[in-house]
């Protein structure tokens, strides 16, 4: 086995770039001529990278988390100094040889070692201080107090829409983003963020083109079933009113799914299908999505990061990974916290997909559950990219030709578009995405190893 571990591909170390101005920068860097003392094992790379001052900035990557430590200034993250060694360590096995860690970069590796031991043992130790709160009976309270202004804000809703219909919808187009910014204002007064961000889509279908009356009215629809599944929560199954709590705004602490006391986890090797960051503001969302290899679940990992709190799970698509993951509650679980991790992650297989009625189906019993979701992660196996002949629309085909699925309309113009067209030449290929009312989007490629569009 080598040495170093299984090393990765540069379309793995791209991935994990933070935006694409990173990308370019790192790439810059993914020579020997700026690195000195550089070196590799089975679980981290390090080096010296050259920089504007007189002293080299230190940089070490732990490939197992991965994770990421330089003494550059950067507040992206991973910097382009990581991403640099990493295209470097991945393209040639010669500039980068296997060794002991420098002084620096053992140190902080021993450091995050002495932290995952604390914090693998902190559950089971005797006098380790209980997450229950401190006077649960005032937790209660609030928790009795928040639903009173939740069902109050969407009683008022109710009675919003009711009168959008009784005046019709055209009243909608004349009023402008305005009343719903100060209907959303209000929900969010009501502690109901979800319902304020759907009341805000209302103002924006009111302007969305020339069939804005049917997606108006289909928003105001699927409000109103919000509305009342919330107002009749009490009545509904269990999984069904997680979901809808989940939809109007109420969260679980991703701890109590770990350690609660109904913590239920789910451990299989993980395959990593895709990683997408997207900014809102100072605010970076990332997503990750995963599919068991024995369970054959989907999963969906969510971690925000801003200006002083760096994005801290980072897994470029092609890995697998043998971790523990515990689901949000919900009628459809999709989005999971990861637990533990029991071996490195290591690069996996092209995953199997379906055809184009499979994954129409799929997203079909999902919205079943939720009828909220916008859309459903699906693998799509033997499907060739196919432009429409005014080049205005494209669509992904079966091979036998019977089935066809149009592309989102948000990647049209994009260069993961073409990037997709030029995987495929005209061939088949695996593309995995999300499939949903909008059509199916796009987000990796199997070529054969996987390329993040």
């Amino acid at each position: 086995m080598n040495p170093q571990g299984e090393r990765w591909t540069t379309d793995q170390v791209l991935a994990l770039a933070p935006d694409e101005a990173s990308r370019r920068a790192g790439g810059k860097l993914a020579a020997p001529g700026p690195w000195s003392e550089t070196g590799a094992d089975g679980g981290a790379v390090w080096g010296q990278c050259k920089g504007s001052g007189k002293k080299p900035y230190q940089t070490v990557v732990d490939i197992k988390g991965p994770a990421f430590k330089c003494s550059c200034p950067s507040r992206k993250f991973p910097c382009k100094h990581a991403l640099g060694l990493l295209l470097l360590w991945a393209g040639d096995d010669r500039e980068v040889t296997a060794g002991e860690p420098a002084q620096w970069a053992g140190e902080w590796l021993a450091g995050r070692r002495e932290r995952a031991e604390r914090s693998a043992s902190a559950p089971s130790d005797a006098g380790a201080p209980s997450r229950a709160p401190a006077d649960p009976e005032a937790a209660r309270r609030r928790a009795e107090r928040r639903m009173q202004r939740i069902g109050a804000g969407a009683t008022e809703l109710e009675q919003r829409l009711e009168d959008l219909l009784r005046s019709g919808l055209a009243s909608a187009e004349r009023a402008g983003y305005g009343s719903w910014d100060e209907t959303a204002a209000r929900m969010v007064d009501a502690q109901a963020p979800g319902l304020a961000s759907r009341v805000r889509e209302l103002g924006s279908a009111a302007a969305s083109g020339p069939h804005w009356p049917a997606q108006l009215l289909e928003e105001c629809a699927l409000l109103h079933l919000l509305d009342q599944g919330f107002l009749g929560i009490e009545r509904l199954p269990a999984p069904l009113a997680a979901t809808v709590r989940s939809r109007v705004g109420l969260t679980t602490e991703a701890a109590d799914l770990l350690t609660g006391p109904e913590a239920a986890t789910v451990r299989d090797r993980w395959l990593v299908l895709a990683q997408q960051d997207s900014e809102d503001g100072k605010l970076t969302t990332r997503r990750i999505f995963l599919r068991g290899e024995r369970t054959g679940r989907m999963a969906l990992h969510l971690s925000f990061g801003g200006a002083n709190r760096p994005l801290d799970v980072a897994l470029a698509p092609g890995l697998v990974l043998d971790a523990d993951l515990a689901y949000y509650p919900g009628a459809r679980p999709l989005r999971a916290v990861l637990g533990e991790r029991h071996a490195p992650a290591a690069p996996g297989p092209v995953p199997p997909g379906c055809g184009i009625d499979a994954a129409l189906a799929a997203y079909g019993d999902a919205l079943r559950d939720d009828p909220w979701l916008d859309s459903w992660p699906v693998v799509l196996a033997d499907v060739t990219p196919i432009p429409s002949r005014d080049g205005t629309s494209w669509q992904l085909a079966d091979t036998d030709g019977e089935s066809a699925l149009p592309l989102d309309p948000r990647c049209l113009g994009r260069t993961s578009l073409w990037q997709l067209a030029a995987i495929s030449g005209g061939a088949p290929v695996t593309v995995f995405g999300e499939c949903g009312h909008r059509g199916f989007l796009p987000l990796t490629a199997w070529d054969p190893t996987p390329v993040s569009l």
